[in-house]
């Protein structure tokens, strides 16, 4: 089997047991061998595992072609003109994550962790595809769309709810074309931004609601980053899945378990931050390379 090349810190290629590289070493391959008699595995995903699913990225082979500058919670919390715009372009994208199914990827995993290979699984997704997949105990470092939480008395409801109550307000509006952008994020014009009605929080009548994700700008809450980092402690080997780890809130766990002398793999197409730090790095595509590892470790 030959799916893809596989290559170590600063783009070299892996060294085989006898010490000869060889480029075009199967990329499943080169992770069973990396992974041998390593466990439990620690797996930290990020959106290039849901590109496979429909769901765009920000910074990988999708997200170069569509340059995007998320809401910040400085910015969500500053205006109700900032919220209304951030509302009426997730009412149309919310559409799909919400169709969005599991790819093989998130399968893979999941047998992965139903084998007891896979420990446990970190997402920087907030799409919660992992769950779909059958990973109930995945961590979601940045909380998840299909849940709202109000600013105010801090009730927490369910997406579908609020998505009900938008389309009340607004006849017609989901019937608007807009192309998907990263998390569930839509292009649309100011025009149709400034005609758009928000719904205050049901439960207190005048609460603030935001999707119950972490913006950028907003601390990941540190009884969760504190979980993940018990994983890292605990596990023999990291495995990095479809994230460039351009922010802290995901390199940081990558940046630990090297100190500490883990090794790490990173699975993404095209360059991470982390790269230097990796024992084994493969520019592949997820889904059928994770199927591939799957299949031949017999999970």
């Amino acid at each position: 089997m030959d799916i893809g090349t596989a290559t170590g810190p600063a783009g070299r290629t892996p060294r085989t047991a006898g010490g000869a590289a060889d480029s075009r070493e199967g990329g499943a391959e080169a992770l069973v061998r990396f992974l041998a008699g390593r466990g439990p595995v620690l797996v930290l995903s990020g959106a290039g595992l849901s590109t496979e699913s429909g769901i765009p990225d920000y910074r990988g082979v999708t997200g170069r072609r569509r340059p995007s500058v998320p809401m910040t919670f400085q910015d969500f919390t500053a205006a109700e003109a900032n919220r209304r715009r951030y509302w009426a372009r997730s009412h149309l994208g919310w559409r799909a994550v919400a169709q969005a199914r599991p790819n093989a990827g998130h399968l893979a995993v999941t047998r992965l962790v139903h084998s007891g290979l896979v420990s446990g699984v970190i997402t920087q997704n907030v799409d919660g595809l992992h769950s779909a997949a059958g990973a109930a105990e995945t961590i979601d470092l940045h909380g998840r769309l299909d849940r709202v939480v109000c600013l105010d008395c801090g009730d927490h409801s369910d997406r579908t709810r609020l998505d009900e109550r938008l389309a009340r307000a607004n006849p017609g509006f989901r019937d608007i074309a807009a192309a998907t952008k990263a998390d569930g994020d839509a292009e649309l014009p100011p025009d149709r931004v400034a005609e758009f009605h928000i719904v205050a929080c049901e439960a207190c009548r005048v609460g603030t609601l935001k999707p119950d994700v972490v913006f950028f700008g907003e601390n990941v809450p540190a009884e969760r980053v504190q979980r993940c980092y018990d994983l890292v402690d605990t596990s023999l080997a990291l495995l990095v899945l479809g994230s460039s780890l351009t922010v802290m809130s995901g390199l940081r766990f990558a940046r630990r378990a090297a100190r500490q002398g883990t090794p790490v793999a990173i699975v993404n197409q095209g360059p991470t931050r982390g790269d230097a730090l990796a024992a084994l790095r493969l520019d592949l595509p997820l889904g059928r390379t994770l199927t591939a590892l799957a299949d031949d470790l017999g999970a």
